[in-house]
């Protein structure tokens, strides 16, 4: 049996640098001496992490007031990956656990514009097809993800989706203005949504919001399946789950390592 544990693989001088990049992202413009104290290390240690941030553009110095901020090497770097990518690189390794603590189909959702995208999926253990695939849009005023963004989003956005055409998709889709309004409260005061089939008829949806680091809903995560599956049990189940997950990439987006995600307040 082995005993190793994920701390015997760390090494600290990079653990370390890593912190005074996030302190720095968190509250731009400090000295070593407001560093040293923020992260309990002496002032030597943090002068050597930025002294060797700063050589490779991590960091950046102004010589005036001797205090330090993200360099040029964070924007390329950031650049590179851009706010979907930075998404699906948290979030796939949940996916996948949230897959198989669950067994059924999961999505995860973004706006584009007044449509959602499904921007990655993964099969159930059950044979289902869905009308969520991976790079298909689709509307935000039916399906669980799609609800539950549309839920979070501006009020223009939302005046801008139910004063559109609202097509149904099966009998149970919800295309009655005021309807849809209720709905998206109650999705905002439950936290998440469960959607029945009113995108895919014998179909349920079980879905939560992510927060980006802006501490805004940028996508959700939802676990779908068919009716017949859908008893109280998983029920709760699936609710418990898809909120775990949403929480979990929540907090790897997040610049405080949060352990449980808090939603924007509805305005």
């Amino acid at each position: 049996m082995n005993d190793t544990s994920s701390n015997d693989y760390k090494i600290a001088a990079v653990d370390r640098a890593l912190l005074v990049l996030e302190a720095l992202a968190d509250k731009p413009g400090q000295g070593v001496t407001s560093l040293s104290k923020s992260m309990g290390l002496t002032k030597s240690i943090v002068f050597r992490l930025l002294q060797t941030l700063e050589d490779r553009g991590f960091v950046f110095r102004d010589p005036e007031q001797a205090v330090y901020s993200l360099g040029y090497r964070i924007g390329v770097l950031g650049e590179r990956v851009g706010r979907d990518g930075s998404l699906l690189f948290a979030a796939r390794p949940v996916m996948d656990m949230l897959r198989d603590r669950t067994s059924e189909n999961v999505n995860l959702v973004i706006r584009e514009g007044l449509r959602s995208l499904v921007l990655a999926t993964r099969s159930g253990h059950h044979s289902i097809r869905l009308f969520a695939q991976a790079g298909r849009n689709g509307p935000l005023h039916a399906g669980g993800g799609s609800l539950c963004i549309l839920a979070y989003c501006d009020e223009s956005v939302i005046n801008a989706v139910l004063g559109s055409p609202l097509e149904a998709f099966t009998p149970y889709t919800i295309t009655d203005p005021e309807k849809l309004r209720q709905t998206l409260s109650r999705i905002r005061t439950n936290g998440h949504n469960i959607a029945l089939n009113d995108l895919d008829d014998g179909a349920f949806s079980v879905a939560a919001p992510i927060i980006g680091a802006n501490g805004e809903v940028i996508a959700a995560i939802s676990v779908a399946g068919a009716m017949v599956r859908f008893d109280e049990e998983r029920r709760e189940t699936y609710i418990r789950a898809a909120m775990d997950a949403a929480a979990e990439i929540s907090s790897k987006l997040s610049l405080h390592r949060i352990e449980t995600a808090a939603l924007p307040v509805a305005s």
